[in-house]
Formats: C-alpha cells, sequence, structure tokens
C-alpha cells in the first residue's frame, strides 16, 4: 500500500460545512468496522451544538479509521522488513562461513603446494641418485 491508499483512506466523510442535516442530502456516514461504542451517536436535528459534536465525532471517526489502516499497513511493512532482515542475516552467516571455508581451503592449497615442491625435489634427488649408481656399474 502506498500513498495513494492513505490519501483515499483519507478522503472520508464530510458534512461539507453544513450546521443541519437533512435526510435527503445528507445520507448518515457507516462506520461499520467501528467498535459500537465508538460509534457517532445520531445528533438532535434542531439544536446546532448537538450537530456540531456529531460532526466532530463523525471526523474524528474517520481519523479512527485512517489511523486504524495506517497502523495496520505499518505492521504488515514490519512484518515485511523483519523477513527481509532474516533474510540478509542468514545471507551474512552463509557469507561467512564460506570465507571460513576459503580460508580453509587457501590454507591446505598452500600446504599441497609446499608439500608437491618437497616430494618433486626429493625425486629429484632420487633420480640424480639412482643415475650416478647406474653409472658407476
Amino acid at each position: 500500500m502506498g500513498d495513494s491508499y492513505f490519501q483515499s483512506v483519507r478522503l472520508g466523510f464530510r458534512l461539507h460545512g453544513r450546521t443541519e442535516l437533512k435526510d435527503a442530502e445528507d445520507p448518515l456516514p457507516s462506520f461499520s468496522d467501528l467498535e459500537q461504542r465508538l460509534q457517532p451517536v445520531l445528533p438532535c436535528r434542531s439544536l446546532k451544538e448537538s450537530i456540531e459534536v456529531y460532526k466532530d465525532h463523525c471526523k474524528m471517526a474517520n481519523e479512527f479509521n485512517q489511523v486504524k489502516h495506517e497502523i495496520a499497513w505499518l505492521e504488515d511493512r514490519k512484518k515485511e522488513l523483519m523477513a527481509e532482515l532474516l533474510e540478509d542475516e542468514k545471507a551474512t552467516m552463509e557469507f561467512v562461513q564460506l570465507e571460513e571455508e576459503y580460508r580453509i581451503l587457501t590454507e591446505e592449497n598452500r600446504n599441497l603446494i609446499t608439500a608437491h615442491s618437497e616430494r618433486a625435489q626429493q625425486l629429484e634427488m632420487l633420480r640424480v641418485v639412482s643415475q650416478k649408481r647406474q653409472g658407476s656399474s
């Protein structure tokens, strides 16, 4: 969910600044996902203050829904980031293991090169000794 999602959530219900409610012009907003105890109470249509309180309550209900949606989005994003972090940690551990394996194999390679060189020298010495024996016989 990107910025356009939050813009659409923020649009919400408005009473267009009127101080009175008329059944035909202003359908009452529905806050079906809002707990019953938090639902705006219908105003007394003959009292301006009651209508103003109702408008404020509707505005707060919309803001509350918006915050709820943003929290849900943020929780989902947190889960995504945690999964990415876990993957990164696994990759880091694998990299460390590969570095260690490379270090061990490099050391083993050096040892094998040294052993090969020593064996080549020994072989050369044995050839020289063998040639001397054949030449003296």
